[in-house]
């Protein structure tokens, strides 16, 4: 089900390019939750392939030892974006106010959205466009923790459990038909403890929702 207007909602309801204006040269979640991330692409992304970094930053946190084709980032602040290494190419566009992206259809093999999915006020128009860009079994990886901008999350993420925060994102992808049956990935609770227990880092929760583009 499409979400209703109230759990749209921020609130902080200023323009998000206004929010984001000054760059932020800082990583939104720990180490642990980086490593496990890399760890994941290595595991789920060919080399040489065409990807898609939806909602950047700075860094892509992409195997350093993995080459590919093309990358292609997106998100809300040039300098953010120039600074990216792994970018071979950026545009800024404000998805909340233009969900359509500028972009050929099935022209990527992989769709890539990290600790940003929770400020998205129409999800249901990313994620088609999303499949539109992807090409067939192309793979769309959502990754997130708990850590937000708290006044710039929509209410439904801001309001729910991390239960729900996974449930969300699947319906998602379940909002665009042809979409694969998602697939959830996450470091349970006891996983972390033994983590730090060892001396390694492992402090933020760490949750990815995976689908594919069937046909």
């Amino acid at each position: 089900m499409p979400l209703k207007p109230h759990e749209r909602r921020k609130l902080d309801e200023s323009d998000d390019l206004q929010f984001y204006d000054a760059p932020r040269f800082v990583t939104h979640v720990d180490e642990g939750f980086i490593q496990q991330l890399t760890a994941l692409y290595r595991d789920r992304l060919k080399p040489n392939t065409r990807i898609l970094d939806l909602m950047s930053s700075w860094v892509s946190h992409l195997p350093d030892d993995v080459s590919f084709e093309h990358v292609e980032g997106h998100g809300m602040n040039s300098a953010e974006l120039a600074r990216n290494p792994r970018l071979n190419h950026y545009f800024v566009q404000n998805l909340n106010h233009e969900p359509k992206l500028p972009l050929e259809d099935a022209s990527f093999d992989a769709v890539l959205c990290t600790v940003s999915v929770q400020y998205l006020q129409y999800p249901e128009a990313i994620f088609s466009e999303i499949y539109r860009v992807l090409k067939t079994d192309g793979i769309a990886i959502f990754s997130f923790s708990n850590r937000m901008f708290y006044q710039k999350a929509i209410a439904s993420w801001r309001d729910g459990s991390e239960r729900d925060r996974i449930a969300l994102v699947k319906s998602y992808f379940g909002s665009v038909p042809r979409f694969s049956t998602p697939e959830v990935i996450q470091s349970e609770a006891k996983t972390l403890k033994l983590l730090q227990m060892f001396g390694l880092p492992g402090s933020d929760p760490f949750y990815a929702v995976i689908a594919r583009r069937m046909m």
